[in-house]
């Protein structure tokens, strides 16, 4: 397997934004969607990506010279139907919802071709990141299971964020990372709060339902990551944000790319934090200086969680116990 990253794309979206820094607005252009994110990110990382992705209609025409021009080497399976988009308005400095355009189902036949594609490429890359649909009712979350079992069953390295009956699929077949944000695991009813020994108690859950790596991140607290069945903080310098989004794309990529390279585990989280927390200072979404990334990662520490807590609670007791539906 050669040191680059598969990025499992079935949805990317176009994205129109109009921005007005100066007397005259601006219409800014570019793909978008978490896969497209994370590739961005990898790249910006210094690592090759292949992305794997269904495009169709009007809107599919426009991204497809839009996504090669972000350096990915794209992989694409041309759809009957239209790929999908939205409208931001962003004068006012906030972001404004014009429209979003989710686009249709992939088809079974499309799904076939692009599983088929994207399966001969993974197996192919060091780390393969399979990224969720924009609209979760657009790729069937069985998917996902097929995908981490062929590639897990082959010696990949499956790498994901994702939520909801995705997530559940997925960790079936088992992964080698997965990231989640707090707000998904309460919404999912594996957390009943976010409180930190609740969300504990659903890391060792996800680690023993088939995620090798878990971390979660917690907004503007930071994030928790089990390691090798040791519960770390994420602590690292407070930055202002300029667009708080983005910035979970950003860690799973900047997780996978240190991976490919070869580097171990908590290298590939401290700089995945790096990277969440410098591609919020910014506007474009999974963007970042690779100095400006590199430099910020030995700020970031892996603190042990306390070790009081852990005393009170082992983690069988935390993963024994059942949350009450």
């Amino acid at each position: 397997m050669s040191g680059h990253v598969m990025v499992f794309a079935p949805t990317p979206q176009l994205t129109v934004t109009v921005d007005q820094p100066n007397d005259h607005p601006e219409l800014h252009l570019h793909p978008g969607g978490q896969g497209v994110w994370q590739a961005r990110m990898v790249i910006s990382l210094g690592v090759d990506v292949v992305l794997c992705a269904a495009l169709g209609g009007e809107i599919g025409q426009v991204l497809e010279p839009l996504l090669v021009s972000e350096g990915v080497n794209l992989k694409v399976v041309v759809r009957d139907s239209g790929s999908g988009g939205y409208v931001h308005d962003r004068r006012e400095g906030s972001r404004q919802e014009i429209a979003d355009v989710p686009g249709q189902p992939l088809s079974r036949h499309e799904i076939d071709e692009l599983y088929n594609l994207a399966l001969g490429e993974g197996l192919r890359a060091s780390v393969s990141i399979l990224s969720g649909p924009n609209e979760p009712w657009l790729v069937p979350a069985d998917l996902y299971r097929r995908f981490a079992a062929d590639l897990g069953a082959n010696g990949g390295r499956v790498v994901v964020d994702l939520s909801g009956d995705h997530l559940g699929s997925v960790l079936e077949s088992g992964v080698f990372f997965l990231k989640v944000s707090h707000e998904e695991l309460i919404r999912d009813g594996r957390a009943r709060s976010d409180d930190t020994e609740e969300l504990t108690r659903a890391m060792y859950e996800l680690h023993a339902g088939g995620a090798e790596t878990v971390v979660v991140s917690r907004a503007d607290q930071p994030a928790l990551a089990l390691i090798d069945g040791e519960l770390f903080q994420v602590e690292m310098p407070r930055l202002e944000a300029a667009d708080p989004r983005g910035a979970g794309d950003s860690m799973t990529a900047g997780v996978a790319a240190v991976v490919a390279r070869g580097g171990d585990i908590r290298t590939a989280i401290r700089t995945g934090a790096a990277a969440g927390a410098l591609n919020v200072t910014r506007h474009g979404l999974g963007t970042g200086r690779l100095d400006s990334i590199t430099g910020l990662v030995d700020r970031v520490r892996l603190v042990p969680a306390d070790s009081r807590q852990q005393e009170r609670t082992t983690p069988d007791e935390l993963a024994g116990r059942v949350v009450e539906r």
